[in-house]
């Protein structure tokens, strides 16, 4: 009877985002991880993002019925009542909250419940069903995991955590508009107003080109600020040509579907190497050296 409490969480979007959450983590670390830290951050973020799925879950329930690939949902077959779904979406949310409340510090408290309020309240209640910039709204809770691990760890919003909100921002564009071109009959089934829908997918593929090559421009910021090393600089510039030569070759597909499936997938290879490597090959900066080497 667990399974279906698990499914509602969706793990795979958890998983995603704590990828990215110790990717902003370590960047901040700079090499001096304290291991406490990292657990309250991972568990109380994950809580966190658990509880925005459930709640979305609860919200989306009926037009998920409209959807193929959401019909098998737990709030659409009936598998948790509402009110259960209710009560255990904000069990987990107030948990998360406390955990990051005392383990970190406020800052990153308080981006991860920007992100939790985007996302629960302007993109699901709202913006998803109505409008068209639902999805650009929406990718600020995207970008919110990273954030919180970054100032989980440094405390304050610097160009570090603003470069990775860009950075995280632009990448949930391509990502969110693939998905909507190769899932396109059930968000025209669902009437959801998504770019591709409502302008057309040629429209969309434009879109996605520009966001790329903007995401391009926002990784290599990294490094140019001094975070991240030249290890992570060539990384980031490899992965992000190839996601833009992809990009391009959507203006001569034969298969939209297909070639959209293959943008989302190599987007999802992207934004994890990219969360590795940011965790690997940091820039120690200067405030650090000096405080090593007063301790």
């Amino acid at each position: 009877m667990l399974k279906p409490y698990v499914s509602i969480t969706k793990p795979g979007i958890i998983f995603g985002n704590l990828i990215s959450v110790a990717g902003g983590f370590f960047l901040a670390s700079q090499g001096s991880v304290d291991g406490v830290l990292f657990l309250a951050t991972v568990i109380g973020i994950a809580l966190v993002i658990a509880s925005g799925c459930v709640f979305n879950n609860y919200i989306d329930r009926d037009i998920d019925r409209l959807m193929e690939r959401t019909q098998g949902r737990v709030t659409v077959q009936g598998l948790i009542s509402p009110g259960i779904t209710l009560a255990y979406g904000s069990v987990l949310g107030i948990a998360g909250f406390l955990i990051l409340g005392l383990g970190t510090n406020a800052l990153a408290t308080l981006f991860a419940l920007l992100g939790f309020v985007v996302y629960v309240g302007l993109y699901s209640l709202y913006l998803k069903r109505h409008s068209v910039y639902g999805t650009l709204v929406g990718s600020l809770s995207g970008a919110a995991p990273p954030v919180v691990g970054y100032c989980a760890v440094s405390g304050q919003f610097d160009l570090g955590a603003l470069t990775l909100l860009l950075i995280f921002c632009l990448w949930q564009m391509p990502h969110s508009y693939a998905i909507a071109i190769f899932r396109y009959q059930d968000y025209h089934a669902a009437s959801i107003p998504v770019l591709p829908v409502t302008r057309g997918v040629r429209t969309a593929k434009h879109h996605i080109f520009w966001y790329i090559l903007a995401f391009l421009g926002a990784t290599l910021m990294l490094t140019l600020g001094g975070y991240a090393g030249y290890g992570y600089f060539a990384v980031a510039a490899a992965m992000g040509l190839y996601w833009l030569v992809m990009a391009l070759r959507g203006y001569r597909t034969g298969d939209d579907r297909v070639w959209a499936k293959k943008v989302f997938i190599f987007s999802i290879f992207t934004i994890t190497a990219l969360s590795i490597m940011m965790s690997i090959d940091f820039q120690v900066t200067d405030t650090e050296v000096l405080m090593t080497s007063l301790r």
